[in-house]
């Protein structure tokens, strides 16, 4: 006999909440997931495998739209796997050029960082630090050498200038 899961033990499992899964089955997303005499779903490893897959794909970026589509052509079956297999590619070609443009943003932030490091260095104040308050604080080596976050340096910083 296969191995059945519930709604809260699926919501543990794959970290949505049962709210989702409802919802996700109304609109479509999963097939209607079987039922126990009581009227509880009973969740199979195929769902799971399916929600798995959702999930990936959310998280991915793909609109609910499109994971709507995709889960009506995996419904007709084999006849559509070409069009899906379409469907995935688009979605790892946009995904390529998203990771790409994080990559380009993530050496901006570097390069910035390097040269706010150097600036502080130049005027001998540690770097910031940030606490558990999520608040920063800069950190002065020496008396002399306070720096407030309203220096001219700091507004070009925050504006992206330099």
């Amino acid at each position: 006999m296969e191995t059945t899961f519930s709604i809260q033990q699926v919501a543990e499992l794959t970290g949505l909440s049962i709210d989702t899964l409802r919802y996700y089955e109304r609109i479509k997303l999963l097939e209607p997931v079987s039922r126990a005499p009581s009227g509880h779903r009973q969740y199979r490893q195929r769902d799971l495998d399916w929600i798995g897959l959702l999930i990936n794909l959310r998280e991915t970026g793909m609109p609910l739209a499109e994971m709507h589509h995709f889960a009506e052509l995996r419904r007709q079956g084999d006849a559509t796997a070409s069009e899906r297999l379409g469907l995935l590619e688009h979605h790892q070609h946009a995904l390529e050029q998203r990771m790409q443009k994080l990559e380009q943003h993530m050496a901006a932030l570097q390069q910035k960082i390097a040269h706010k490091r150097a600036f502080l260095s130049q005027q001998n104040v540690a770097p910031f630090s940030t606490h558990a308050s999520g608040e920063a604080e800069a950190k002065s080596t020496s008396p002399e050498s306070d720096v407030s976050l309203n220096t001219q340096e700091e507004k070009e910083f925050l504006h992206g200038e330099n």
